[in-house]
């Protein structure tokens, strides 16, 4: 099993972000490498959302980030136990991919941060199967289809 790292996001890995992000892989599940870089450079220093980098080996190659899933009041959310933790993730480095580091590393991540949490949560696209298929590989469970903020329909995945 490999051993992942999750170091905090700085403002020199934004250009690294920002080319993952404008990756074909990525295309359609995340907005343009800039507007998401813009937001990830507005929220560093906040404690509303711990963002973090993951490395295998020292080598960066994803990005996770998790929060109070009640922080946000996202409706997909709203009948979770108070202190759940919402996380979102993208597998950046197309070297990475099909080789079980998704499922790998979220289910590191997720296994750390219930043991401070009632639960954990996450939202793909229901057409996002390669997302779903990591997530259900790493421990999540579907819970429900439903609309998000934006109205656009949602996979609700728990950890309990």
């Amino acid at each position: 099993m490999a051993d992942y790292t999750f170091r905090p996001i700085t403002l020199d890995d934004l250009p690294m972000f920002k080319a993952w992000l404008d990756a074909p892989h990525i295309d359609g599940w995340w907005a343009d490498g800039g507007t998401e870089a813009r937001l990830v450079e507005e929220d560093m220093g906040g404690d509303t959302v711990d963002m973090r980098i993951v490395e295998l080996e020292g080598a960066p190659f994803a990005y996770i980030q998790d929060y109070d899933a009640h922080a946000f009041d996202a409706p997909q959310y709203a009948d979770l136990p108070p202190g759940s933790r919402a996380i979102d993730t993208f597998l950046g480095d197309p070297a990475y991919l099909g080789r079980g580091h998704g499922a790998g590393y979220v289910g590191q991540r997720i296994r750390a941060l219930r043991r401070r949490h009632p639960l954990v949560c996450t939202d793909p696209d229901p057409a996002n199967a390669r997302a779903i298929a990591a997530y259900r590989a790493a421990g999540f469970r579907p819970h429900r289809v439903c609309p998000c903020e934006d109205g656009d329909p949602v996979q609700v995945m728990t950890f309990p």
